[in-house]
């Protein structure tokens, strides 16, 4: 067979694709991560990124980065296991735990890798996971690599768990498990976790929350959807990334000292992955350091919130279910929220649109973030070409 003939259904997929509005077209920034960025070569206000407290260039955090890059070096050398771990890693771990109020701590090279390293330590094909119907990608691939049952329930929905749980209690599984995200990254909404807690008390399961979008913006002074339900030392698994709210990147699973060493001994990625590079150690750490001595930037990102969405609200926006600093613009169809991206593009505004996969059919959007360094003047300037292009389009 001709080489070319051995990949045509790609090429024909990509073009369905894009005859769909499906395909995504991925921007090129040349600045550091701000309220505004240079995009393609265009000065444009920055709606896309999760740099929820603006710690991505922060002086603190940067500075940190560069000592430890002279201290230090830049890569770990190999897996930690192996060439042994840095003091650095540690320090991290141990002061994650104390921010989050848990016994222990463990990081991975990313928040996706948390949850796959996590999940099939925790189950395999012998048991049972409950599983909300909105996961993260991360849990749902972390859930097929466990080989376990997978039962999702009705999203956000404690009743609906605790159906799915007595219905299946008949079948004999070794060991069962609850999963649910924190905040979910496409709607912004919170999840029940108090009475999700409840449910997976009262039936004996293990129970685990994802807070990458909780850490830094829920809780006091941000540590997250535990301590906004007061929740601490009921929650078995938490498993969170450094690289929205704390600016840098990584990802860490936080919870029982028990679960974390087994973690340390079972967890693939940790196992057979190099560790976080030492600069982007340190600079977590300094951002930990900023959320402890004080709640500022996570009081402006609520501030910023609570007026961005009142104000899009009084445009004629619809924003969904959203509780968070994630403020979904909704739109219907994937051929229009691209087209409305494009036009927000041309008017100095980078926001993308997200179709399906990521959201279903028929609930295409785009996803506005809101950010502690935003000023008013930028959310004002947002609010007026999202008015602008909305009328434009006929949605408002």
């Amino acid at each position: 067979m001709p080489d070319q003939e051995k990949i045509q259904w790609i090429s024909d997929e990509l073009e369905n694709l894009r005859q769909s509005g499906l395909y995504t077209s991925i921007r090129t920034l040349n600045s550091p991560q701000g309220s505004w960025l240079d995009v393609d070569g265009k000065r444009a206000l920055n709606f896309c990124s999760n740099n929820y407290l603006g710690l991505a260039n922060h002086p603190k955090i940067t500075q940190a980065a560069k000592k430890a890059i002279d201290d230090f070096g830049v890569g770990p050398g190999a897996v930690r296991t192996i060439a042994g771990t840095m003091g650095l890693h540690l320090e991290l771990e141990n002061r994650l735990a104390a921010f989050k109020g848990v016994e222990a701590a463990i990081t991975f090279q990313s928040g996706f890798n948390a949850n796959i390293g996590a999940i099939p330590a925790l189950v395999s094909k012998e048991d049972v996971i409950y599983s909300d119907e909105l996961n993260h990608a991360s849990i749902i691939d972390g859930c097929r690599l466990s080989r376990a049952k997978v039962i999702r329930y009705a999203h956000c929905d404690p009743e609906d768990l605790n159906r799915v749980i007595n219905e299946s209690s008949k079948d004999g599984y070794r060991r069962t498990l609850v999963i649910t995200d924190g905040v979910f990254s496409m709607d912004g909404d919170v999840a029940p976790l108090d009475d999700i807690y409840q449910i997976a008390h009262a039936h004996n399961c293990l129970l685990m929350v994802d807070d990458a979008h909780g850490e830094g913006v829920l809780g006091r002074g941000g540590r997250g959807i535990v301590d906004h339900y007061d929740l601490h030392g009921k929650v078995d698994i938490e498993v969170g990334t450094l690289s929205k709210a704390f600016g840098v990147v990584g990802g860490l699973v936080a919870g029982k000292r028990i679960i974390i060493d087994w973690l340390r001994q079972r967890g693939r990625p940790f196992l057979f992955s190099s560790a976080m590079t030492l600069p982007d150690v340190a600079a977590c750490i300094a951002a930990v350091d900023l959320l402890e001595q004080s709640t500022e930037l996570v009081d402006r990102l609520w501030k910023n919130t609570a007026y961005f969405k009142e104000e899009v609200q009084k445009l004629g926006f619809d924003t969904g279910n959203s509780a968070t600093p994630i403020t979904p613009i909704m739109l219907g169809e994937a051929p229009l929220a691209q087209e409305f991206s494009r036009r927000l593009f041309e008017e100095g505004v980078f926001a993308m649109s997200i179709g399906f996969p990521t959201v279903p059919r028929g609930k295409a959007r785009i996803r506005v973030m809101i950010s502690a360094a935003h000023s008013r003047e930028d959310l004002n300037r947002g609010l007026e070409i999202f008015g602008k292009v909305g009328k434009e389009l006929h949605v408002i």
